[in-house]
């Protein structure tokens, strides 16, 4: 077994125990009770928004390719895309740079150059978590820290990247390094593909995308909510789903685990109202229409991708 796959099994036994403490502090007949209730149609409702997330984040996953000027056919960029998804459940979706290391093996294209997309896609989700938050937020008191820690969060980034002299000061000192010394050019490479991709005349179609995307699973949160007859409002549901997974990405756990579902949680309870076995039984299916769901499509991606280059068949894919 390799050190990822040892990774996802451990995240995926570490989300079979939380979601089971979760049961068990609820009540499994309260769960037992809520679900006899559920409309399921509403799961698959919610599966098919995760998934126009992921198509909507492809998109911008051709535009940072095309901003590059790397060409590869489509299907197997969507396949590669896709793939990224079997380290869902790495800290800050860092493992989706898996991506970038099938791209090397099976196009020759080298992962400095593609790794920096990596970065973007988390800046632009970023940004559009923190203005669906915003929008969330109006005449909601306590979702505005989360509103302004996050714009913080993304000046800081975009001042780092866009302003290059402390970039040049960082390159020079890996460069004089007598140990880091050789990984400066890659570096370099790396940087000047980052700075091609967030420049401002670039971010608006991305930033676009991540918002469209990010929102279509905060709906699915709401689709679910009205699966058990929840009165919950659409923009509330939203807002919960988003701060949610922003403290999931900002604190290094494994997708997020036990932080995003405590959050989301507590949010339907103590501020939506809702009825905690129906916050829990919500709560976990959104997390598998979402989180799971996505791990289980790069599977499938990553296998079909096999198949259609013996290369990854021949060696373990490593980023």
């Amino acid at each position: 077994m390799t050190g990822a796959t040892r990774k996802i099994v451990s995240a995926m036994l570490l989300g079979v125990l939380l979601y089971g403490a979760y049961i068990a502090y609820t009540g499994f007949s309260a769960i037992a009770e809520s679900l006899g209730t559920f409309h399921w149609v509403a799961f698959f409702l919610a599966v098919c928004l995760a998934t126009l997330n992921y198509l909507l984040r492809f998109l911008r996953w051709e535009i940072y390719l095309g901003i590059l000027g790397i060409k590869i056919p489509k299907v197997d960029s969507l396949l590669a895309f896709l793939s990224g998804f079997v380290l869902t459940v790495t800290p800050g979706k860092v493992g989706e740079v898996f991506k970038s290391a099938i791209l090397s093996q099976t196009h020759g294209i080298p992962i400095a150059r593609t790794a920096p997309i990596v970065i973007a896609e988390r800046l632009s989700d970023l940004i559009g978590v923190v203005l669906l938050i915003v929008l969330g937020s109006a005449g909601f008191a306590s979702g505005l820290p989360w509103a302004i820690a996050g714009t913080v969060v993304v000046l800081v980034g975009l001042a780092l990247i866009v302003w290059e002299k402390p970039l040049e000061l960082a390159l020079g000192f890996v460069q004089r390094h007598p140990r880091f010394g050789r990984f400066e050019p890659k570096l370099r490479e790396a940087v000047t593909s980052l700075r091609l991709l967030c420049r401002p005349s670039t971010l608006g179609p991305p930033l676009v995308l991540s918002v469209l995307a990010w929102a279509s699973e905060g709906v699915a949160l709401w689709v679910l909510l009205k699966g058990f007859g929840a009165p919950a409002p659409l923009v509330l549901s939203v807002f919960f789903y988003e701060t949610a997974s922003l403290a999931g990405a900002l604190i290094p756990v494994p997708g997020g685990l036990g932080v995003v579902e405590t959050m989301l949680r507590e949010q339907l309870v103590m501020l939506g109202g809702i009825a905690t076995a129906t916050a829990t039984a919500s709560m976990i299916l959104v997390r598998f229409a979402t989180l799971w769901w996505a791990v289980l499509v790069g599977f499938i991606a990553l296998g079909i991708l096999r198949r259609r280059h013996a290369v990854l068949g021949a060696a373990p894919v490593t980023p």
